[in-house]
Formats: C-alpha cells, structure tokens, sequence
C-alpha cells in the first residue's frame, strides 16, 4: 500500500464511531472487584483515604445480615486483596423498637475528606411506633478507622407510646377471687407495646403495705412482662391503705427504671375505701405536679356482696382519677367483669397516642431520611424524599442539633394544592459556592408537577429556609432533578457550573436521558445547554449519575463524569467531559463502555467517584460501580510533544548542484527534525517516553520532487526515545533533482505517536501530532529575491472588416467600396457565410524578470466556443491549458511553468467556433496573463488584449421562384360572357431558403404586382396572398378590386412590359426570420383578366411581377449580391381583327359554286351516277368460270 492510500485508510478509521472515543482513562487493565450481585454491591462507591492508603467504599443496599436483608458497607483495597464487610447492618439505635429488614444501607454514601469519614445511610430504616411502622431512616458515621462512631437519625421522633406505666394493684383480702384480677393484668398487658422506646411497665401491690412486684426496666417485651405477671401472689392485708400506694407508685416506682421525657401513666384497681382518705388530697397533688395521667378502676364485688351502698366509695376513686372522669374511671361489678374493660382502658390509654397535631411529628414519620446526601463544612445534609407526604424535604445535622424546616418554609415553590404529587424533594442533595451568597445549598425534586424541579436554598436555625433560585424541568415523566452535580471548574473555591440530570428523558423512540448545564452568572444559575452523548442510545438513562470528579486529563481543570448504565443492551456505559475555563465542554471526550472492560458487567455507570489518586501515580483515579461489581480505572499521564524541523540550506538553489544521486546532479540539504516531550503531570517530570515518527517528502503530489539520501524513498519511519523537558533532534539528509516546478515549495510532513499507545503515557490530544513545514526554492532573480516581470500581450483577430470584405470578396473597386460601407458602421467585421470560426493571433512576451506561476485567462462572449491553442514553433516557452467544465466561456492556462523566463516570447494562435445556439451583433475575445510574481501597476495595462468586434453576418440564401403560368395568347373571337372576363388563374410562388449558420432576422421581402394599366383597364385579378409561415407578418398597399369592369380602348403596343414604373401595381412588404436550414414560400394567387386583355391594343405584352429581398438598417446581415430580386413574367400575345371586301366575298362564293358544277358535269361523263345493274351484259353469269 503507497503512502497516499495508506493515509487515507488512517483517516477514514479516525472517523469511525469509538474509534477517537479514547483518550487518557485506561480501558485495557481495569481493576474489577467483584462483589454480590443479589446484594447489589456497587450500587454505590467512595474512594476512600486512610493515612494514605487508598480504598474503595462500595455500598451493597440488599446485603443480608442474619435474617434480614439490611444492605451494608464493604471496604476494598484498591489493588488486590478481598473485602471486608463492615457489618454496619448490625448498628443498632438504642431505646427505640428498630426494624431493620430492607433498610437499604448503602443506598447513600458521603465521604468527608476532612477527617477521613464517611456517612453510610439507611433511608428504609424503621421503628415501631404502638400498631404503625416509621420509615424515618437513618445514617451511620464512620470514622477514618471503618469504626461506627455515631448515629445520624435527625427524623427520628419519640414514638407517642413513649410511656412509663405503672399499675397499682389492691391486694386486700377483700379482693376476691385473685384469679379474675390476675387475668385482668395479664390482658392489659398485652395491648401496651412494650420496648424500647415505647412502653415500660411497672406493677406494685398494695394493702397495709406496699411492695414492687417488678420494675420499669425489669422486662423489655410484652413476654416477659406477661411472664412476670403471672407470677405475681395476692399479698393480703385488712387495710386498704390507696393513698400510700398512690404516693409509693409516683414517688418510688417512676424513679426505679422511669424515663427522661417518657408520659407517666398511673393505672389503680382497687375494690374500696381506702383506710389514709386524708392523705388521697396531697398525694393527688403531688401527682398532678408531676404529670402523672391516672386512670382508676373501681371492683364493686365486695360491695355487691354486702349490699353496702358504694356512692362514697365511688366518689374517691373518681377523685383518684384525672380529669375529666369520662375517660379515666372506670367501674365494675366485681372481679370478674374486670375483663370486660381491658379494650375500653386500652384504647383510652392509647387515646394518646396521634392525637398531638404536632405538624412535624406526623410530617417525618415516612421522611426516609438519608435517600441522598452531602457533607458541608459545619453538619451533613440528608434528603428525606417522604417527608410531608411524599413531597420531601432537606434535613441538616449539625454539631450542635438538627435543623427540620417546616412544611411551609417551602409553600414558596411547592404549592398546598400541589401537595399530593408527591414532589420528592431531596432525592439529591448538593451544594454550591457563590462569590456572593457564599455556601448555598440545592435539592432535587424529580416528581415536582410531574417535571421535575431543583430549588437553590440556605437554611435557618429557627426552621425556616430562604428558597433563591429555582430551576424547572421541561418534560413529563423524566425525572428532571433526580441527579445533581456542582462543579468547581477552574479550582478557585467557586462553583461554575451546576448540573441537573433528568435521565429518563424521553427522545428518539426511547428513556435517552438529559443532562442540562446551568452557568453561574451573578448569583444565578443561566441555562446553557446540554451536556450530549455521542451515540444517542435509546433507553440509555444518561445522567442517572453524576460525578464532578478531579482533573483528569492534567489541564488544570476538573472534569464530569455521567453514567448511562442501561445504555448498549444494560452493560452500561460512562461519559467524560472535560472542563475548560469556566464552563463544562458538551462533546464527551471519552466514551468507556462495559463490554470494553469485561463482559460481565452490568449497569456499570450507577455511581461514580473520582477524586483520589489511588496508585500512587500523581493521578487522579476513577471508582463506577455496577451490578455485584466495582471498576477502577486508573488515568494514564498526559504528553505533548513539542516537534520543530528546519534545513540547511534553508532554500533549494535549483541553479546550482552541489552532489550527485543515482548518476545525476543534484541539490542535497539536510532536515533537523526535532522533540521536546512535556508531561503535564509534575509526578513525571524525570520519565521518558518512547514515539514512532514518519516523514514524507511532498505527499499530496503523485511524483515527490525530493528523495531521502537513504533507500531514495520519498518517506521515512523511525522510532526515538525522549527524555522529559529535554530536546532530541535527528538529522534526515535528502535531494532534489530536476523539475518542472520550481515554484510551490517542497513540503516536508512529519506525523508522530507514542511507540505503545496501549500502554504508558498518552499523548494529548489537543496538542498537534504532526508538523508540515516547506523548504522553497530560490527563485533565481535579485539579491532581495523580490522577482518584477513586465508581461506584454498583444493580439488580433482574422476577420475582414467591411471594406476588406468589399475588396476581396465582392471584388468591387475601393470607390464602390466606399458607397457600399455606407449602410453601416465602417468598424464593422463580417462573418462570411461560409466561415464556421475565427482565429485570434497572440503574442505574450515578459519584458521584466522570471514571472513565476503565469497564467493566460481567456474569456470569450457566448456565441463563441473555445476550440483550440496552437503554439508556434518559434516560441520561447509553452502554454497548457485546463479543461474546466463548469467555467463554458472562460479557459485557464499556465505559460512555461513554474515560471516564465525573462525576455522570453510565446507566439500562439486561438481558434473559436460560432456556437449554434448563441446569436450575438458582436463578439468579444479578452485574453489576461497574470503572474504570482509581483509586477509593477505601471506596466500592467499591456497585460490585457481585448478584441470587441461590432458583427455583420453574410446572409447564405437560395431565391428562386416559380409560376403555374407564364404564356397566354388571347384570340379575338373568344367569348368573354362566358367567364365574365376571368382569364386563366395563375399562382406565383418565391422560395427563400437559409442554407447558412446563423438565424436571419432584419430583413423584408418586398414584392410589387402590376395590376392595372395607368389608363385604368385591369390586367390582373388577385385573389390571395398567401406565406407558409405562421409568425410572418405582411402589409399590402394599392387597390387591387376597385377597378372599371367596361375597358376602354387603350394602345399598349409601344408598352410592352408592365411593370411598377408604367403600371398601377400592389405592393405586399414582408418581414422574414428564419432559423438555419429553414425556409419560406410566398404564393400569389389571381387570374388574367381577359375583358381589357381583348380591348387593349398590342401584340405581345409581358406583366412582370417582382420580388426583392431589401435588409433593413438595424440587420445583422448583409447579401453578397446587392438587393436580390427575382421576377415572374406572363407574356400575353394576341391576334389582329380584320375587315374582308364584300366582292371578295360574292366572287369567292360564286367561283366556288361554277367549280363546284365542272366537277359534277365530268363526274357524270364518267359515268360516276349510272346503276350497276344496267351495265350488266344480258345472259351473262356473275359468276366466273373456273378453268378445268
């Protein structure tokens, strides 16, 4: 393959779609650390620093712990090794009844630079609250040691079963039987959710003393609190002492095990009076003061049994009670029926549970808390996309407390009537840094009004928020806000550019997903495009992440990584885009596809961190997880090679040959190719790389002009090996031998790449790979080598004017000449009928120095064709033309190339033909030469002939014409009553035919028919006028009807030819055109008119009808005979009426009868009149004899 094909095949491969997709991210020696696919490992990944060495964090949500899928967090060397689950699955919060199956974990990962820490969330995490479950979530900080050092659960909210409750039991002998109020405990106990962070439950039994039967915190389930109780003995006793139970429960029993905040609940049975009434006063008090709701049961068994009124009895317990009665006393009948109030007590106890309207404690129940975060410099925000109703909202957790804002510190730009929409604000979480407004925070919500929102906002400590901007999506259903990423280009501390991706964006058949790019303008954010993915996948989901990663091409610039992990069949693919000045650039400079790392991968792009150098190379690294896995990809250094080339000489001096190649003279120079390698990473300012370069001589020219001193080739592959910062050249001798070309310089091309592309360095590829640099030739003139030619054109044409064409075609004398060229202009040129194209003599001469490059335009009017250049032999260089289809009328031709020598001469003649179809009065021919040399503008009038030649065009016709009749004689005893004195009908037809070239236009046929004698006698009848073309238009003149039908004697014998000079005529002018090989015939219709024809007096006479073609001033055409004519003569004769004497007449007649009677009398001698019978003789037998 020659170099020529060779470098278009590389071309075409460039272009190929993936084929520049790579530039410095390392796709052949990925690190892939496999993980559980069930768990989803690599649904999340951190890159993670410890005292310098470097992991990954991979959350894995549906990891199993035991027997709950609680998703966790594993820490993976970023080299080789296994990881390590960091069993944050296990955290457990105290005092609260967690649940903890399908909690997420993992499903959200922060990490804090900072301290080295990072945030682990769980935003499916739930705790039980009396019959309901909340999905508040929570998060797990862990320290730069992978140990669990806090809990993060800003949603979190004491259940409204947080109650210490303990029950004061009678245990007096009158309590009768034991059983009932045992089974009475028993289910009451089972309706309380006892555990931690809900219910605690205390039992004390009093009579004349009180005991504990067990305490708050003695049991931390329903079972074993319902064990315990059934354990617990009558303890007897003849006094019923309430009150010192009363004061023992609140004073003792809530201080053993009672906690801070938790509601005190207080529940007495008891079956009478008690014996310390006095003291219920002070002990209820007490009570109150303490905040201790008392429900109180009054038995009425031993009452019912005595018949005792129990009004007083019922009075104290109601006194016991609190307020209001209705809901905290009750009564039965006797032990037994105390079952029959174990609901009814129960729910009024639980009555308290969701009747606070606190707006905050039922907006956060559902908030999932930690579906998105972000560490800022003073707390962490968290996303809580079920807050208020599915409509979201931002947490912070700071040191000193959380910060909740309040369902209306977003009304602003989440309306009330949109508030079932379920908006799911926080499903991202990030923030941004303005010049201005400092640290100013941004969420997502992907379902605002179905398309999608992003509000800018800072937070206050009174739960109140200030929303500055807000930015809203454009289609339904494409989850517009769902991703969002800022990026601090330029690395000066301020954000320039916020990205929002809406991933589900639908176009093209299919979810391809978008990437909007808003520009920091003045404290607001300005739309400015969108980012683009170069293969426009359907169902792609591009932007589902969003990572603002580390520079990582080594231009001072960071970088953005967009993942599209259901793009080519669900194997995933990620986009890099490289930052420049302030703004992200919207063409991806790389494309990674799944299949290219390996060919299990599957939904790699879901998350993507990049900002650590995790080899230790001095470059940035980037961690995408996927499916059960965790990519790494490691950068590869970034190279430009500063190339340079220059010769000595550093001109060709064709005019003197300094060596000899291959047996010939030649020029011989030498090329200084030389490389400077500058890495851009600082790490690699000591390393070396090794490049392959190729040079080619002239490679756009079929033939080069110039060879390599070694193999003689026109092109040379080589392989060097340079040294950061440091200068290597190498020398490449070469030659010129003899060419036509002298004027554009010989290129010298230099293409070069790195010697292993696959592996080590990568060359930048916005820096150039090839160098192109021309050597010249010199062009031989002044020392300034400054060359001023002086170009010199004359020319004229070989058409005759009009007088030359009088002289030599016509052959008429100089005199007739004169008068001839009268009708027209005396500079006008003919066109014989018979030439079918002009030449054009020239001459360019150069008067001055070498005109190198020169140029002869022709450009001739359009009824001329270029037809041919003839060079004479004398000539002192040549001239070529170029054939250029597109340019009709104008011809381009070089003179002597490269360059036309000084005081040189080119004589040539120019052939043109007259086209066809063209028709012009003129004709121009414009000869131009011109040069690339610089010529002075004082001598460049001469450069150009101009020819404009005024036409006359010889007309070439055929007149020739016919008549039906040419002879009559008219005799003169004819009758004329017969026809009325119609004569014989004629038809004279003329004939003109264009046998020439060119269409004829301007010119009249004229034709004058002689019709009547002056003395008023008709000759002639015309009927019709007749022309076989349709667009010929006529006009007659002369009366042709109006005659007298009675002639009159008229002598016409000394007349004998009638024409337009002796008779009345009709004359009939024509226009005539006719195109090439066209003709027109004129018919003149009549007859004789025979009533004069017999009165006028003459012999023979001849009527002449004539016809001439006459050219008009403004015709372009001329005939070779002066005003042709033709004519059609009717020679008439006619025969003299005489008079006969009288005697001659009688003598005749008379002579004619004796004649008549000499005949008959010797007629009758001769016996002419006798019968035949009677000469017959007598006898005599007719018939005659036959001899025997």
């Amino acid at each position: 393959m020659d170099l020529t094909r060779g470098l278009l095949v590389a071309w075409v491969l460039s272009l190929w779609p993936g084929f520049t997709d790579t530039f410095n991210m390392d796709i052949k020696k990925p690190r892939v650390i496999p993980g559980s696919r069930a768990a989803f490992f690599g649904y999340t990944v951190q890159q993670h620093d410890i005292s310098g060495k470097k992991w990954l964090v991979i959350g894995a949500p549906l990891e199993t712990n035991g027997h709950q899928k609680t998703g966790d967090v594993y820490k993976c060397p970023v080299t080789q090794g296994n990881c390590t689950k960091l069993n944050l699955g296990r955290v457990t919060l105290s005092n609260v009844s967690e649940r903890k199956d399908n909690m997420r974990l993992g499903l959200s990962l922060a990490t804090n630079p900072k301290d080295n820490s990072f945030l682990a969330c769980s935003p499916l995490w739930s705790h039980e609250c009396g019959s309901s479950y909340y999905t508040t979530g929570m998060c797990s900080r862990v320290n730069s040691n992978f140990r669990f050092s806090k809990t993060v659960a800003p949603a979190l909210q004491r259940c409204q079963t947080y109650m210490d409750i303990i029950i004061v039991l009678d245990g007096s002998n009158s309590i009768y039987p034991w059983v009932e109020v045992q089974h009475f405990l028993i289910n009451i106990l089972r309706k309380f959710y006892i555990g931690p962070g809900q219910i605690q439950v205390g039992v004390v039994q009093y009579g004349e003393d009180v005991v504990h039967e067990f305490h708050l915190n003695d049991y931390r389930s329903v079972k074993d609190v319902v064990e315990a109780a059934s354990h617990i003995e009558q303890r007897g006793g003849t006094e019923t002492r309430t009150a010192f139970g009363i004061e023992f429960a609140r004073s003792e029993a809530f201080q053993k095990g009672g906690r801070k905040g938790a509601k005190k609940v207080m529940i007495v049975i008891t079956d009478g009076e008690s014996h310390d009434s006095p003291d219920l006063e002070e002990v209820i008090q007490q009570s109150e003061r303490d905040n201790v709701t008392r429900y109180a049961v009054a038995v009425l068994g031993y009452y019912n049994r005595r018949g005792i009124n129990p009004e007083a009895f019922l009075n104290e317990i109601k006194y016991i009670a609190s307020d209001p009665d209705d809901k905290h006393f009750f009564n039965v009948t006797d032990e037994a029926a105390l079952k029959d109030i174990v609901d009814a007590l129960g729910d009024r106890i639980f009555s308290l549970e969701g009747t606070n309207k606190n707006e905050t404690s039922f907006g956060l129940e559902m908030s999932q808390t930690g579906f998105s975060s972000h560490i800022v410099e003073d707390g962490i925000l968290l996303g809580a996309v079920g807050a208020y109703d599915w409509n979201g909202a931002v947490l912070k957790e700071t040191s000193s407390g959380k910060v909740i804002p309040l369902r209306e510190s977003y009304l602003k730009e989440f309306p009330e009537e949109l508030k079932n929409h379920g908006a799911y604000l926080g499903y991202t979480v990030t923030s941004v840094v303005s010049s201005r407004q400092g640290r100013v925070y941004v969420a997502g919500a992907p379902r605002f009004n179905h398309t999608g929102k992003v509000i800018l906002f800072t937070m206050h400590n009174n739960r109140s928020l200030t929303i500055h901007q807000a930015l809203q999506g454009e289609q339904i259903g494409s989850y517009y806000g769902s991703e969002i990423t800022s990026v601090d280009v330029d690395g000066d501390g301020v954000t320039d550019v916020l990205l929002v991706g809406a991933p589900m964006y639908f176009s093209e058949g299919g979810e391809r997903g978008r990437v909007y790019i808003y520009n920091l303008r003045q404290s607001r954010f300005v739309y400015d495009g969108t980012l683009k993915d170069s293969h426009s996948y359907q169902n792609a989901r591009f932007g589902s992440s969003i990572a603002s990663v580390q520079d990582l091409n080594q231009d001072s610039y960071n970088d953005v990584v967009v993942g599209a992990p259901l793009e080519d069949n669900h194997r995933g693919v990620i986009y890099i885009f490289h930052g420049f000045q302030d703004s992200i650039l919207k063409t991806p400079k790389q494309r990674i596809a799944a299949s290219e790392l390996a060919p299990s991968l599957q939904y790699f792009g879901c998350s993507i961190h990049g900002q650590l150098d995790l080899d230790e190379d001095g470059l940035v690294d980037l961690a995408v997880g996927a499916l059960g896995n965790a990519v790494i990809l490691w950068s590869r250094p970034v190279v430009q090679i500063k190339a340079s080339l220059h010769f000595e000489p550093s001109k060709i001096n064709i005019f003197h040959r300094d060596c000899k190649r291959s047996g010939r003279d030649a020029t011989c120079l030498a090329a200084f190719l030389c490389f400077t390698p500058v890495f851009l990473a600082p790490h690699y300012q000591t390393s070396t790389v090794g490049i392959r370069y190729n040079a080619t001589m002239d490679e756009r020219r079929y033939t080069p002009r110039a060879h390599l001193d070694e193999g003689g080739d026109r092109y040379t592959n080589r392989a060097a090996l340079l040294s950061s910062s440091q200068e290597h050249c190498e020398r490449i001798n070469f030659h010129v031998l003899d060419t036509a070309d002298y004027v554009k310089p010989v290129t010298f091309s230099v293409e070069y790449s790195l010697e292993d592309p696959d592996y080590g360095p990568m060359l930048d590829d916005g820096w150039p790979s090839t160098l192109r640099v021309s050597v010249p030739f010199w062009n031989g003139c002044n020392e300034d080598e400054h060359c001023v030619p002086d170009l010199l054109l004359d020319a004229r044409s070989d058409l005759p004017t009009a007088m030359e064409y009088c002289q030599r075609v016509l052959r008429k004398p100089a005199q007739d000449c004169s008068a001839y060229t009268l009708s027209f202009d005396t500079t006008v040129f003919i066109i014989e009928s018979t030439r079918r194209r002009v030449a054009v003599e020239a001459l360019l001469e150069n008067k001055g120095e070498n005109a190198y490059s020169t140029v002869l335009n022709i450009s001739q009017s359009a009824n001329l064709q270029f037809a041919s250049l003839i060079q004479k032999d004398d000539s002192d260089g040549s001239i070529e033309c170029v054939n250029e289809e597109k340019r009709l009328h104008k011809k381009v031709c070089n003179v002597s190339y490269p360059f036309f020598r000084a005081k040189a001469k080119v004589a040539f003649r120019l052939d043109f033909e007259f086209s066809k179809s063209v028709f012009l009065h003129h004709m121009e021919i414009q000869l131009t030469a011109g040069s690339d040399s610089d010529e002075e503008e004082s001598t460049k009038e001469d450069n150009t002939a101009l020819l404009r030649l005024h036409l006359k065009y010889e007309a070439d016709v055929l007149f020739t014409r016919s008549s039906s009749l040419s002879h009559y004689e008219v005799k003169p005893n004819s009758s004329l009553e017969r026809y009325h004195g119609i004569g014989p009908p004629f038809n004279c037809v003329f004939k003109i035919q264009n046998l020439g070239l060119f269409p004829i236009h301007g010119v009249m046929m004229k034709f004058t028919v002689p019709i009547a004698t002056r003395g008023g006698n008709r000759l002639l009848l015309l009927k019709g006028f007749l022309a076989d073309q349709a667009n010929t238009s006529c006009n007659i003149w002369g009366n042709s009807t109006e005659y007298r039908h009675a002639p009159t004697e008229e002598d016409l014998s000394r007349a004998p030819q009638l024409n337009h000079s002796n008779a009345d005529v009709v004359s009939i002018n024509c226009n005539v055109r006719l195109a090439p090989n066209q003709e027109i015939s004129f018919h003149l219709l009549g007859n004789l008119w025979l009533r004069s024809l017999k009165a006028l007096k003459y012999k023979l006479m001849r009527i002449t009808v004539h016809a001439a073609l006459q050219r008009q001033f403004h015709s372009p055409f001329i005939f070779r005979e002066e005003d042709p004519s033709r004519q059609i003569t009717f020679e008439i004769s006619k025969q003299e009426d005489s008079q006969i004497p009288i005697w001659i007449i009688v003598g005749s007649s008379l002579g004619g009868l004796l004649l008549l009677a000499l005949l008959v009398l010797a007629l009758w001698k001769l016996g002419f009149f006798k019968s035949a019978k009677r000469r017959r003789e007598p006898g005599l037998d007719p018939t005659p004899k036959v001899l025997e």
